[in-house]
């Protein structure tokens, strides 16, 4: 019979290595997003890599608590752990203002990207492999009754819905030419951006609790 200690541990090994997968495919994703969004005067885009970078930020704390618990689980959580989610939160709200006020003065003066074939593809890649970290994590959560890890799995959920809205615009812009429609695939994103920001927030407050 397994040892039930064992497969916690393995369980725990798991988590840790679907956490490191996301800082690294995050890092990635947000350099070419940013590099591609900015060449390419792509405001949707852009936005997209950058809420990519601060998606590592949550990603270092996802792992820093499995870290932790691996060493002993009936530690509360560490300053680092909460200060990680409440950058998270600061950083998604100046991302959400910044992106605001850069769509509201592209469609005042009617900017259009030079391209779209980016956000096509990097959407379509993104889409495929957070769509399957959702899953990875949900299973792992669950089996671990792990409401961080849940929570981190529903954040990855919804990179999945930033990324459809990045396929959306691209397409529509590669197909139509309707150059405006960047602008409003970035307040989409603006929508869920502040959302992750605000989630981040409560699970900071709720850490005080000593819920792990």
């Amino acid at each position: 019979m397994t040892n039930p200690n064992v497969k916690i541990d393995r369980y725990l090994q798991i988590a840790l290595w679907l956490g490191y997968f996301t800082i690294f495919y995050n890092l990635l994703e947000g350099l070419v997003s940013v590099f591609f969004g900015a060449s390419g005067e792509a405001l949707t885009l852009f936005g997209f890599g950058v809420d990519s970078f601060i998606e590592v930020i949550s990603g270092i704390g996802i792992v820093v608590m499995v870290m932790r618990i691996r060493r002993n689980p009936d530690t509360a959580h560490s300053a680092f752990e909460s200060t990680a989610l409440r950058v998270t939160g600061v950083s998604f709200s100046l991302l959400s203002a910044g992106l605001v006020g850069t769509a509201i003065y592209n469609i005042a003066t009617n900017h259009r990207p030079e391209t779209s074939l980016p956000g096509v593809i990097i959407s379509l890649i993104s889409i495929s492999t957070m769509t399957v970290l959702v899953a990875g994590k949900r299973r792992i959560g669950s089996a671990l009754h792990s409401e961080p890890i849940l929570e981190d799995a529903e954040c990855s959920l919804i990179c999945v819905y930033m990324s459809l809205i990045l396929l959306a615009a691209s397409l529509i812009f590669r197909l139509t030419g309707f150059g405006l429609v960047d602008s409003i695939g970035t307040l989409g994103l603006v929508y869920f951006s502040f959302h992750e920001g605000r989630e981040s927030f409560k699970k900071a407050n709720d850490m005080q609790t000593g819920d792990k």
